[in-house]
């Protein structure tokens, strides 16, 4: 072959050589940064791999350990040790009574057997954020053994993007949507997080077919809900106390008169629970747009846009920060590409 034969060949043969060069450090990219190009999965092997990093121990949150007891129990309240100093949204003091009423009708307070049982429990915390819009995430979701879903964000209609399976969903009255079954699995968990006495009333009130009281509710919440008891659990305020002092530290947790207190997003407090029950925390839909663009929507279903966040009683840009840290430590992964 003639020195110019050799030549054209070669240069015949760069592109695709470049080609296979830029497509493997991409790849390697996305593996190690958790973009969108390969979606990691959600299989027992990463557990080995948190387990030998100890992620965990990493997060340095100090005088914590991992909880993996969930939601609140009847017997918790039968002694003296599991008395709280303080009121909702961080602890049960003064709400004993309703809660004693709400658990004796639940009856049940533990995660499900089948998910209880695993040496390895992989989970997707899946937010309502716009960034999970056309993601295609659906198949890859569906696939973790715990999925968690926040408030009344729906499913149906959105099954490519979001997925069908929802092992638990988090909310709060003003969050709970009418009949749950129609964006639910049969079996799912209904978690109620109560941020005040008023919640945790209402759910009384639901389950015994009471009289309903309607005030002190900043948005109407439904007059008939469709939950099923033996779904029903009830968040121990450990997490969102823990969220608040811990993870995003707070500094006051009961704020001075006439200061606008702060509190958790649920996105952020069901990342932390997964932190705590789950081996692998791979989370989807988090995340705001600026502040500045008040017409960009927010949600990946729906019409309200970053103006509805006016008025906010949470740290946007705290919690932002935050996941980032995690993201950064491996305590998380994003399945797609993030701001």
């Amino acid at each position: 072959m003639t020195l110019k034969a050799a030549k054209t060949w070669f240069l015949r043969l760069l592109p695709v050589v470049l080609f296979f060069i830029c497509y493997y450090c991409s790849q390697f990219y996305f593996e190690s940064d958790g973009g969108s190009g390969k979606y990691p999965q959600p299989t027992v092997s990463l557990c080995h791999s948190y387990r030998m990093k100890r992620k965990w121990e990493s997060l340095k949150l100090k005088t914590m350990s991992r909880k993996t007891e969930l939601f609140l129990k009847l017997e918790d309240f039968f002694w003296r040790e599991h008395l709280s100093a303080e009121a909702l949204p961080y602890g049960i003091k003064g709400s004993e009574l309703l809660l004693l009423k709400v658990l004796a009708v639940t009856s049940s307070y533990t995660m499900p057997a089948n998910i209880e049982s695993l040496d390895c429990r992989t989970c997707a915390v899946i937010g309502n954020g716009f960034s999970i819009k056309n993601s295609s995430l659906g198949d890859i979701i569906n696939k973790y053994d715990v999925v968690i879903r926040l408030n009344d964000a729906p499913v149906r209609g959105y099954e490519e993007d979001v997925g069908n399976k929802t092992t638990l969903r988090l909310f709060y009255p003003e969050s709970a949507s009418h009949n749950p079954g129609i964006h639910n699995d049969p079996d799912t968990l209904q978690v109620l997080v109560p941020f005040k006495q008023q919640d945790l009333r209402w759910l009384k009130e639901i389950l015994y077919d009471e009289k309903r009281v309607r005030k002190g509710f900043w948005k109407p919440p439904p007059q008939i809900w469709l939950g099923r008891a033996s779904q029903i659990r009830v968040l121990d305020p450990y997490f969102l106390r823990l969220t608040a002092s811990k993870l995003l530290q707070i500094i006051s947790l009961q704020p001075r008169r006439q200061q606008k207190s702060v509190h958790p997003t649920t996105g952020i407090l069901a990342v932390f629970v997964a932190l705590n029950y789950c081996d692998v925390v791979h989370v989807a839909g988090f995340g705001y747009p600026e502040f500045r663009n008040q017409k960009q929507p927010i949600h990946y279903y729906g019409k309200d846009t970053m103006r509805s966040m006016k008025n906010s009683y949470h740290d946007l840009n705290q919690e932002a920060l935050v996941l980032k840290r995690l993201a950064d430590q491996g305590a998380i992964l994003y399945l797609h590409a993030h701001s």
